[in-house]
């Protein structure tokens, strides 16, 4: 008989509903929310922490059968920084156990999604003697060793390490994210298993290129597609520096999905390197969107490109090939085990504009077909969040039972 699981999941710093494409909003609130969505169609309660913000919610509200959102009050200012919450993790897992106490509630597991999140399941998981899972999907060490944007605290760092020696199990979402954290973290390769992201195929399906271009507003001219937050690692700078590459009658559009009132700076500073590379009339700055209008703009597009310096794992590229819309990326996260043939895209040997120029131009050029459309989605289709969760739902029995 399958037991059925009480689970506390933990996404601290950022709440499973908040729009995606902002300064700390990206693919690991859409797996927090796939995953407990899925593991609800399976009889499984979960209860997601994180603290609260603004526009404020209630402290309990419902993300759907078997699964609220329980935003968590410091008491102080909900616009704080992320390393601002470091200073309060007591007094958040103080306000967990009380909620738990409060509602009667018994959790079989803690789930924790990034290193704030792994301390308070580290308090947590003291308090309620049960089993603690976490995800980093971003770490800190490999942010510094490659140098680009804002350097993270030796704080972070030591929390990982912190949280990697006391925790049960650590998910990775690539076997590369797995012997980083060997190499750089010394975490005991047993404690580690690989789950990749998942992708809403449900969601993510193709549209028709025409409805979708009339929709947006686009005419037949070749658009590049960028989804994403505004941050150094993301490698916009060269992408916008490709352009200059891409020369003709009618050279392509690119058009640029993420932001927030966070980004301003970014976005303006953005804006003027594209005026300054020539290239601003051949760019559009979209901004935020729903994720429920993502389909729109990958299947509109001839092209998906992912310029990062660093990527946990890539979700942008399968949501993408699940709409049928090629990808050019570099070699991060997981997009050796995406991108397996041409007919899924291309990997830049590296993130320099003359490398993306070069692979984008290429494939635009080619014939695109249903056929191929259709490849690009059944390959992706061992990625459905479906799949993964059953994975994940063995690791959770495996440390039950343990």
């Amino acid at each position: 008989m399958i037991q059925r699981l009480n689970i506390a999941m933990i996404s601290i710093h950022s709440c499973p509903i908040a729009v995606l494409g902002g300064r700390d909003t990206g693919g690991m609130n859409v797996y927090v929310r796939e995953l407990a969505a899925e593991l609800s169609k399976r009889g499984h309660s979960i209860d997601i922490y994180t603290k609260a913000h603004q526009p404020q919610h209630g402290p309990a509200i419902n993300l759907g059968q078997n699964v609220r959102i329980i935003h968590l009050d410091t008491g102080v200012d909900e616009d704080m920084p992320k390393i601002a919450i470091y200073d309060y993790i007591q007094k958040l897992a103080n306000v967990a156990e009380n909620f738990r106490k409060y509602s009667q509630l018994q959790y079989d597991l803690i789930h924790s999604h990034y290193w704030l999140s792994g301390l308070i399941g580290k308090e947590l998981q003291t308090l309620w003697h049960v089993p603690h899972a976490t995800m980093f999907h971003t770490l800190g060490a490999i942010k510094n060793s490659l140098g680009i944007g804002e350097r993270e605290p030796e704080l972070r760092i030591e929390s990982e390490k912190e949280v990697i020696s006391t925790v049960d199990r650590i998910i990775a979402s690539t076997t590369r994210e797995s012997k980083e954290l060997v190499r750089l973290y010394s975490a005991s390769q047993e404690k580690i298993t690989v789950i990749p992201c998942g992708v809403n195929l449900n969601l993510f399906k193709p549209v028709d290129k025409e409805i979708a271009r009339r929709e947006l507003g686009l005419d037949h001219q070749k658009v590049i597609l960028f989804v994403g937050r505004m941050d150094p690692l993301k490698g916009l700078e060269q992408l916008l520096a490709a352009m200059t590459y891409m020369d003709g009658k009618k050279p392509p559009l690119l058009m640029i999905v993420g932001g927030d009132g966070y980004s301003r700076v970014q976005v303006e500073e953005l804006k003027r390197l594209a005026e300054e590379l020539n290239a601003r009339d051949r760019v559009k700055f979209v901004g935020p969107i729903a994720q429920s209008q993502l389909p729109l703009f990958y299947s509109a597009a001839d092209v998906c490109v992912i310029p990062s310096y660093y990527e946990s794992f890539g979700m942008v590229a399968l949501e993408s090939l699940a709409c049928g819309t090629p990808i050019v990326a570099t070699n991060v996260g997981g997009m050796k085990n995406i991108i397996r043939n041409d007919e899924m895209g291309r990997i830049t040997g590296d993130n320099s504009p003359q490398s993306l120029a070069g692979e984008i131009s290429e494939l635009i050029r080619l014939p695109d077909d249903e056929a191929q459309i259709k490849i690009r989605r059944d390959t992706v289709a061992e990625f459905s969040w479906a799949a993964i969760a059953d994975k994940i739902i063995d690791e959770y029995y495996r440390l039950i039972d343990g």
